[in-house]
């Protein structure tokens, strides 16, 4: 047991070395400003800055406009005239800066193409597309990612959002077909989805001639990842020139259909070159506590090796080594030296002490920065151990603000997953399971709830219920669970959603205010609810929830609804009583904005409360937050819509 708790510490390590690449490499993003469109070449003008935009999830941006009336059949005698009602907009924005805003039409319909140029780069931004509409982001201006409204597309293709499109050439050796996402977690028109690119431009050699295909090492759509180290051997469909060459720049469509954008950022890539060479090692037998207690000693064995590898030595337990090389540099930079062991270890470069941690049991992930020009520099490692219960294992990574993470360590001297762990995935069958853990809210462990259930239903559209609240946490489409946290081992009793997760909001809801300012309560205490678990709908199979709340006794219904695509809440509280004042909070976030058809937008467009018209919602300011409260009757009914 004590083996493996090491090691997974050691797994640990290694995965939080991506989290330390992006951290040192943060200064080199680079942001449009979208204060104007300089970044940008010139264009026929339906590319416009504003400042903000909103999109109607119920008007399709292809609807036709009503027909005009024959001049001779505008007036009936026997009828009066009337205004004419106005049809809701697709699209409407507001003047102003930082939204990047298409709005195409037959003359002016250009693609939008940057005016800098990339190779390898990492590009986030954010992206809205209303009901019905089309575009796409093309990197280089030859390989595209498509965006279109795919929201609750069961079976995603190439054509829909987040899919690499085809080419339509007909030559054979010419035709690529494209790929379809892995999964479809695309959000409802009118909400911002968030897109991360990792792109590797295709290479060439001093001829000219290709020798490796663009790739898109990762893309993921709103926090899920629907490409996975994809090669393009071939510019898709539509590219601004049909060939391929080691840079070019971003292209947006324009003659699709209406998009907006936001949060534009990217990260101009490279491969390091280092290397390590010239390598000769002194390994030591012996219990020994510090670096200095071998350091005088002869030497158990001594030779050369051609990669760093804790492999030379003759014992796993109780050992001291040192080894010595040279260390190319390939440019001017500032550079990140990780390095990663058991036991204790040392790392001097060019006469420079970067690491020092003396402990014999010890296993360290150590980091440190250092200005080198372009040269070869000395470089000096120590490393010992005496500790049975932990393999030993040596590492030395090398990365720059601009570049990607490289090892200068033999693969067996620390490998990446030597104790892989299968996951635990929880599948819906013909019925809905329900699933008793802990949740950690927005992925924050501070944030645990500890009496949620999560319920799968078959339809693919899922939720957790915080019985200690009694409140609607999450909801998401796709798969359920990951139960490995909770099952895997010892466990920490937590399962994560799989899916785009839409998180809610994680108090109570239901409370007797003294007014409409008043907060609702948060916390465990002055809650005043108590769950009485839940029972199965005989026709759904599905639970239906019971709690009190002050003597009410009130039942709670949450199920999927309008082909699955959203999720429907139904709350009835038997025998109300008279007592004023009770309140049911639909919604919170950073800002709610009310549109057309009882239909709300929440937390700066990331999803949708549908209401009854028989509501009487109100938007009020509380804790630093909006919210959507409505009073309480003896039942209400709502939509949430992602």
């Amino acid at each position: 047991m004590i083996k493996s708790n090491i090691q997974r510490i050691l797994l640990a390590s290694i995965a939080a070395l991506g989290f330390a690449s992006a951290s040192a490499q943060q200064s080199s993003v680079h942001t449009l400003s979208l204060q104007d469109l300089s970044d940008f070449r010139p264009q026929a003008g339906n590319w416009q800055i504003v400042g903000d935009v909103t999109m109607n999830p119920t008007v399709d941006i292809h609807h036709e406009e009503k027909k005009e009336v024959p001049e001779g059949k505008k007036k009936n005698k026997k009828t009066k005239d009337t205004p004419a009602t106005p049809q809701p907009q697709a699209v409407t924005f507001s003047q102003g800066k930082g939204v990047l805003l298409n709005m195409n039409d037959g003359t002016k319909k250009d693609n939008l193409v940057s005016t800098f140029e990339h190779g390898d780069v990492e590009l986030e931004l954010e992206l809205m597309i209303p009901k019905g509409s089309n575009s796409g982001i093309y990197l280089q201006g030859r390989y595209e990612v498509q965006l279109l409204d795919s929201w609750g597309v069961l079976d995603a293709k190439y054509s829909d959002i987040g899919g690499i499109y085809r080419n339509w050439e007909k030559e054979p050796g010419k035709i690529y077909m494209g790929k379809a996402p892995l999964s479809n977690p695309a959000k409802a028109p009118g909400l911002w989805q968030k897109m991360k690119i990792s792109f590797r431009a295709p290479k060439f050699d001093s001829s000219g001639k290709k020798i490796a295909n663009a790739r898109f090492v990762s893309v993921d759509l709103n926090g899920v990842k629907i490409h996975d180290n994809l090669e393009v051997p071939l510019p898709t469909g539509g590219p601004l020139e049909n060939n391929e060459k080691s840079v070019g720049p971003l292209m947006i469509q324009g003659d699709h259909g209406p998009v907006a954008f936001r949060n534009i950022s990217y990260r101009l890539m490279n491969d390091i070159k280092f290397s390590l060479t010239d390598i000769t090692y002194k390994t030591y037998k012996g219990n020994f506590k510090f670096i200095a207690d071998f350091l005088s000693l002869k030497p158990t064995t001594t030779g050369k090796t051609t990669e760093l590898s804790c492999e030379v030595l003759e014992d796993e337990d109780a050992y001291g080594s040192v080894y010595t090389g040279t260390l190319h540099a390939p440019e001017d930079g500032t550079y990140q030296f990780t390095m990663q062991y058991t036991g204790g270890g040392r790392l001097v470069i060019n006469n420079q002490q970067l690491v020092n941690s003396e402990s014999p049991t010890g296993q360290g992930r150590d980091k440190a920065s250092l200005v080198l020009k372009a040269g070869s520099y000395p470089v000096e490692i120590y490393n010992y151990k005496d500790a049975s219960w932990m393999p030993p294992r040596l590492g030395l990574f090398v990365e720059s603000e601009t570049a990607y993470p490289q090892s200068l360590h033999a693969f067996n001297s620390l490998p990446p997953d030597e104790d892989p762990t299968s996951p635990i995935f929880i599948k819906v069958g013909s019925e809905p399971k329900l699933l008793r853990a802990f949740l950690d809210f927005k992925g924050q462990r501070k944030d645990r709830l500890t009496h949620i259930i999560g319920v799968g239903d078959p339809s693919g559209t899922h939720y957790v219920y915080d019985l200690n609240a009694a409140n609607l946490v999450c909801v998401w489409h796709g798969d359920f669970v990951d139960a490995t946290p909770m099952w895997h081992d010892r466990g920490d009793g937590s399962f994560r959603p799989q899916g785009a997760v839409q998180y809610l909001f994680n108090s109570q809801p239901l409370a007797f205010l003294a007014n409409a300012n008043e907060a609702f309560p948060t916390g465990v205490q002055g809650r005043d609810v108590r769950g009485h678990g839940y029972k199965i709908d005989e026709v759904t199979s599905r639970p239906v929830f019971n709690f009190t709340y002050q003597g009410l006794e009130v039942e709670d219904k949450v199920y999927p609804d309008d082909n699955n695509r959203m999720i429907t809440h139904e709350v009835v509280v038997k025998e109300r009583g008279t007592k004023p004042g009770l309140y049911y909070k639909l919604a919170e976030g950073s800002a709610i904005q009310a549109l057309e058809d009882d239909l709300y937008v929440v937390d700066d467009k990331q999803y949708y409360i549908k209401i009854s018209p028989s509501m009487q919602p109100s938007i009020r300011d509380a804790n630093g937050k909006k919210e959507l409260i409505v009073p309480m009757a003896t039942a209400l009914k709502y939509s949430i819509i992602w």
